[in-house]
């Protein structure tokens, strides 16, 4: 009788039939042609055309149904209001900065459709005041460099400028004196705010051993004078009317430098010997938009006041009593003279809320009964805090 065979085993052969019989992995899609992505890239141009006109379409109803019922056809405040919103919902990978500029060029560009706004400002260009109006406004207005803070109040006050802006306070060098005396000689009101960060850099043509003068505005030769006393000490600083004037000096004059911003660095095509030579990394200046537009609420606002007291035995805490019962918080109180009154000083203060508010309606009355003169400048949304 013959032997069985015995039975082959098969496991392996199984197990690679089986491997054999199991789906492929997916594999990544290959990557896009650069034609694609340039044609990806332009129809999202043309998407955004199309969405910004709709946008500036609506924005035009908005303003045109304001005019019909007595309004002011562009509400700052809200507009502010809506790009903030917008840009906490970045996702990104844009910069919320990025965001930001985007749509307020776009807003900007909406309203030139109404009506083309005028800003006078303290110039000449690419100064820090024309930075803080971009910032603001943005560049679809018609921007106008005058050549003192003097002459934006008559500007607005004349009509010739819808909108002034003009610095108000420094982080470093304190209140700005002529801005605060201004308000004191034309009715003029506050209706807005911004504050722009303020990075001084060092600008030439020579290299840091060669430079021997240093031109800049009073201001800024104050907030860089420990860099300068370190980095510059053989340098002699010498003031002029603008950072923009000390540019073209430092382009023209061999041995020279300015203390300016990049953006006028830039324009005068001048190099950056050192950046940031601020003294104190913070440095942030405030500036006032005036003109005779009143806004509404917010909920965080701030309303501005100047007052003058009796020359008296504790005239001064009688008044600040005032803010205290009526539970009012003070932002900012400065003290600075009456002009052509020896000895005499007017307050300017800034409070927590809206004019518009119970609180401060009754302190507004306290306060008529407790001061010699009483001039309410205007309530305007809180600058908004950059990222």
């Amino acid at each position: 009788m013959a032997k069985a065979k015995p039975k082959k085993r098969l496991e392996g052969r199984a197990t690679r039939s089986a491997k054999s019989t199991r789906p492929a992995e997916p594999l990544e899609p290959p990557p896009s042609s650069l034609e694609d992505l340039l044609e990806e890239q332009a129809r999202l141009d043309r998407q955004l055309v199309e969405m910004l006109n709709e946008r500036a379409k609506t924005m035009v109803e908005i303003a045109l149904t304001r005019k019909q019922a007595g309004q002011a056809p562009f509400v700052f405040a809200e507009e502010e209001e809506r790009i903030s919103r917008a840009v906490a919902a970045n996702p990104g990978p844009l910069p919320n900065e990025a965001i930001r500029a985007a749509l307020r060029e776009a807003a900007g560009g909406c309203r030139s459709l109404v009506r083309e706004l005028r800003v006078a400002f303290l110039g000449p260009l690419y100064t820090y005041s024309h930075l803080a109006a971009i910032l603001y406004f943005g560049q679809s207005v018609e921007l106008a460099p005058v050549g003192s803070i003097a002459a934006v109040f008559e500007e607005v006050n004349r009509g010739q400028s819808d909108f002034g802006l003009v610095p108000i306070e420094n982080s470093t060098d304190g209140r700005i004196a002529d801005t605060l005396d201004m308000f004191t000689r034309l009715p003029l009101k506050i209706c807005g705010e911004v504050e722009l960060e303020i990075h001084h850099f060092l600008l030439g043509k020579c290299a840091r051993d060669e430079v021997h003068e240093v031109y800049s505005k009073q201001q800024p030769l104050s907030q860089c004078r420990n860099w300068l006393a370190r980095h510059l000490p053989a340098a002699r600083p010498i003031e002029v009317t603008s950072t923009s004037t000390a540019a073209q000096l430092a382009l023209e004059k061999p041995g020279a430098a300015a203390i300016a911003s990049l953006q006028a660095g830039m324009h005068y095509g001048l190099d950056v010997i050192a950046e940031r030579i601020e003294d104190h990394p913070n440095n942030t200046t405030r500036f006032a938009v005036i003109g005779d537009h009143a806004t509404g609420p917010t909920g965080n606002d701030r309303t501005a006041i100047l007052f003058q007291t009796e020359h008296r035995f504790g005239a001064l805490v009688d008044v600040l009593g005032v803010f205290k019962r009526s539970e009012l918080n003070l932002t900012w109180i400065e003290s600075f003279p009456v002009p052509d009154c020896a000895r005499t000083y007017l307050f300017f203060v800034e409070i927590e809320g809206h004019e518009s508010e119970k609180p401060m309606q009754r302190c507004f009355q306290s306060l008529r009964t407790r001061t010699l003169r009483l001039e309410i400048l205007g309530s305007f949304p809180a600058a908004v805090r950059r990222e």
